[in-house]
């Protein structure tokens, strides 16, 4: 049985706790008053803010090590919604990494809102979670939980093009706060 741990517990948390639990996954899910707990799952997803990374890291560092780590982030920049406050080339995905060395760092979900995970739908198409990482193990267990789960997932290259999918991301959040898109619509793929 996979083992998975969700630090977050907001709408991003519960629905991708929700499609792993789908899936037969055994869940542990931390919340901000978690910060001791030990951390059981063999892959471990940060549903919170971009901020809380770092923290995460530092607290966790050791703990995380020989894990695949999947970060959902996307370092908007909230002050002015007008750009991601990470180096041009860079991603939130490739500073964790440097954080966690010993980690196998993936970027996944962060394409995705909320609803869609929880529906797994898209304008009438599954869900399609994309995956970046470096580490084909790492990929090939997320993607398999995603997937039993009943979502798509598509490996979408090495963990450089995480840079990428935050890049889509700002745009999908910047349609839906303009209201152009719902906050329970997204971008569906199709074969």
């Amino acid at each position: 049985m996979t083992s998975i741990t969700v630090f977050g517990t907001g709408t991003m948390g519960q629905a991708i706790a929700g499609v792993f639990a789908r899936g037969g996954a055994d869940i542990q899910q931390l919340g901000s008053g978690d910060a001791g707990a030990a951390i059981a799952g063999d892959i471990v997803v940060l549903a919170v803010p971009y901020a809380a990374l770092a923290d995460i890291a530092a607290t966790h560092g050791a703990g995380l090590a020989g894990k695949t780590v999947v970060d959902i982030t996307n370092p908007v920049d909230f002050s002015t919604f007008d750009g991601l406050v990470v180096p041009a080339g860079s991603s939130a995905a490739a500073q964790l990494q440097e954080l966690l060395p010993a980690a196998h760092v993936v970027k996944a979900f962060n394409t995705n809102f909320g609803a869609t995970l929880a529906s797994g739908t898209v304008g009438g198409q599954p869900t399609t979670v994309l995956v970046a990482g470096d580490d084909a193990q790492a990929k090939a267990g997320l993607i398999a939980a995603v997937e039993a789960g009943g979502l798509r997932a598509l490996d979408a290259g090495s963990l450089s093009r995480a840079h990428e999918l935050e890049a889509v991301a700002f745009l999908q959040m910047t349609l839906a706060a303009r209201e152009k898109i719902t906050w329970t619509g997204g971008f569906a793929l199709e074969n």
